[in-house]
């Protein structure tokens, strides 16, 4: 195994993790290469479910993935830890200490060798250095924070229901800074919260006690899709009222309160982040490659960075061109998931003496799923280039689809199909929230 050319992916997100598996299946077993994961977590949720995890409509722990039980059944190595910088002379990342929760060593700094150096550390929220941002705002970018957000939404709800109880002023304000899809989908999802707990027990507080407030400097929300996609989320987020707020820059967080860049302050208990990303700060002096203002590393179209053909990078954390636009790929999932395809063949192509495969990023639209109510969003025609909008039950089977194909590009088909059986055996056996 040492003799073989080494693959290191770093990062272990959507598209990481995807681009290991196939080469693990194709290569790794084979004996043709060694890959390798480095990831800081022991296992996997699709970002994109992290508002779900959040909310308690999804329980992350029948919908994670261990590394290192997915990397003995695909052929690659699994290490844990965090990368913390870059040799590129001798070709070697350096891994973090990794410590226990008491900040204890379990493992000392490591280096590892590599031929070649995927990145796909994906991104972290950008606060703008808005004042009092980090102190006093909740975040959704780990698994971790969407469970402590999970604890607290429940301890801020069963504690406004005894107030309630107690006949005590008991109205509960939630504020979502950012009004992308993170941010429109967690609204729906913290509304549909507030129906449904006192279903469980807290029947002292209604859901007209729990203020839900979606905050976007923009005019619209969803600034970054189409219009009309744009109008058909506004007009669902206020049919189950949720307040939405445009052209409404907050100037400061402060604990229990908003303040706005026209001097409004408004009253807030619990406050999340969802305005903006940014690629991991360490990105942005890893010895000589090119970083753009948000720490993305600057890559070629072949997802090479600029400044060493043998280090990638792909997902939110690179700056990938697009041939014919002023603007580079979008940071999401389906980028993340087409860039891992495409990696795929040009990682194969190098241990062949081939040139790489150029990316070419291909939008297949916007779903925006509003929790168990409905589902709107935009597909994107192969053949006239033109957009058609759906929405309903078409609209979710879509959105649904996306998890299942990122699913199959994990475990094939049949085991997808599994999985996909279990979940329908889970949602009738367990409470429809998660309640701990």
């Amino acid at each position: 195994m040492e003799n073989l050319h080494h693959i290191v992916v770093v990062g272990g997100g959507a598209g990481g993790l995807e681009l290991v598996t196939s080469l693990g299946n194709k290569l790794g077993k084979k004996h043709k290469a060694r890959i390798s994961l480095v990831d800081s977590g022991l296992t996997h949720v699709w970002k994109p479910l992290l508002h779900e995890v959040a909310s308690g409509s999804l329980d992350a722990n029948a919908n994670e993935i261990n590394y290192r039980a997915h990397a003995r059944k695909h052929h690659y190595e699994f290490q844990l830890g965090r990368m913390s910088d870059l040799n590129r002379s001798a070709k070697e990342i350096v891994i973090a200490p990794f410590l226990d929760e008491e900040d204890q060593e379990v493992v000392p700094e490591r280096r590892i060798k590599y031929d070649t150096l995927v990145i796909a550390v994906g991104s972290t929220a950008n606060d703008f250095g808005t004042p009092g941002a980090q102190e006093n705002c909740l975040f959704l970018d780990s698994l971790r924070q969407a469970r402590r957000f999970h604890k607290l939404m429940l301890n801020a709800f069963l504690r406004k229901n005894h107030e309630a109880h107690q006949s005590q002023p008991h109205a509960l304000n939630i504020s979502i800074i950012g009004a992308g899809a993170t941010g429109v989908e967690l609204a729906a999802e913290l509304r549909l919260a507030s129906r449904e707990l006192p279903v469980y027990g807290m029947n002292h507080l209604q859901s007209s006690d729990v203020s839900i407030s979606v905050i976007e400097a923009a005019d619209r929300i969803l600034p970054a899709l189409p219009g009309r996609l744009s109008a058909a989320a506004t007009r669902e987020l206020e049919r189950h009222k949720v307040n939405v707020l445009t052209g409404q820059p907050v100037s400061e967080v402060r604990q229990g309160s908003l303040v706005m860049k026209d001097g409004t302050e408004l009253p807030s208990e619990m406050t999340i982040w969802a305005a903006g990303i940014k690629a991991p700060p360490f990105l942005a002096n890893l010895d000589g490659l090119e970083a753009n203002r948000t720490n993305q590393l600057v890559v070629e179209q072949t997802l090479q960075t600029t400044q060493d053909p043998d280090v990638f990078a792909l997902g939110d954390c690179a700056a990938c061109p697009q041939p014919g636009s002023d603007h580079n790929v979008p940071p999401r999932a389906q980028a993340a998931h087409q860039q891992a395809d495409t990696l795929f063949k040009t990682l194969c192509n190098r241990l062949e003496g081939k040139d790489p495969v150029p990316f070419v990023y291909n939008d297949h639209g916007s779903l925006i799923n509003f929790s168990r109510y409905t589902t709107v969003g935009n597909l994107m025609g192969n053949l006239s280039g033109r957009s058609m909008y759906i929405e309903g039950k078409v609209a979710r089977v879509f959105y649904v689809s996306l998890y299942r194909m990122h699913q199959v590009a994990l475990h094939g088909f049949l085991r997808t199909g599994v999985i996909w059986l279990m979940d329908k055996i889970s949602r009738a056996m367990h409470p429809r929230l998660k309640l701990h």
